[in-house]
């Protein structure tokens, strides 16, 4: 796996590689379609199963207040996402803007609103333009001795279909020779969404098991 230096995973040993991480980096789009298409189950009807809300979750060997901490930040999506990179802060404070490498030149912006004491994480988010963050990933991390009776993580993430996902209401921010639209991927956001949860849980992992801090020391400047 290839590791950024001075930025994302830069802390890890490049010469141990994570088991299963699946990133821009590792795996091109035509790479990585294949493999969701068959994460996605075909014998049910995707509406029947996933129509307004898709959720994924799962268990975490590490604690949850460093795994809160780190997912706090919004230069953690640059580690763990498959395709959010070259994050950077804008004038805005608390809006970040990056590049959603699954297309050419398509901007994203995120906004993390965080709540430490319940530990949830909502990344506020949009193509292309930063006046109606619609785009909403909400994620919650717990305490695992609470629900499991065992230490580390577990993280609830879901999204909601949000109108918008149908029916770009911002023609006129679209880069021009993009045709693909963030809502034509609905129906592998499950498959994708499952793909990203396995990164964080074996990125987390790793650092906790080496005694690494789960938040590393480039986002921390």
């Amino acid at each position: 796996m290839t590791t950024d230096t001075t930025g994302a995973l830069s802390d890890l040993d490049p010469a141990e590689p994570l088991p299963g991480v699946i990133r821009v980096e590792t795996h091109s789009r035509a790479q990585s379609t294949p493999m969701l298409v068959d994460r996605v189950r075909s014998v049910y009807p995707h509406d029947q199963i996933y129509g307004e809300f898709c959720t994924v979750h799962g268990y975490v060997d590490a604690p949850p207040r460093e795994l809160f901490d780190w997912l706090s930040d919004t230069r953690s999506l640059e580690e763990w996402t498959y395709s959010t990179r070259d994050l950077r802060r804008t004038e805005t404070v608390g809006l970040w803007v990056g590049t959603d490498r699954l297309n050419t030149d398509t901007a994203i912006y995120v906004r993390t609103v965080a709540d430490p004491g319940a530990m949830t994480v909502d990344y506020h988010c949009a193509w292309d333009q930063p006046d109606h963050l619609w785009m909403i990933y909400l994620m919650r991390v717990v305490d695992a001795h609470l629900v499991l009776n065992r230490p580390g993580s577990v993280v609830l993430w879901t999204n909601c279909r949000h109108p918008f996902y149908d029916r770009n209401p911002f023609p006129d921010t679209v880069p021009p020779g993009r045709e693909e639209w963030v809502g034509d991927l609905w129906d592998m956001f499950a498959a994708g969404h499952q793909v990203e949860l396995d990164n964080l849980t074996a990125i987390a992992e790793r650092r906790h098991r080496t005694g690494l801090p789960l938040t590393p020391e480039w986002m921390r400047r």
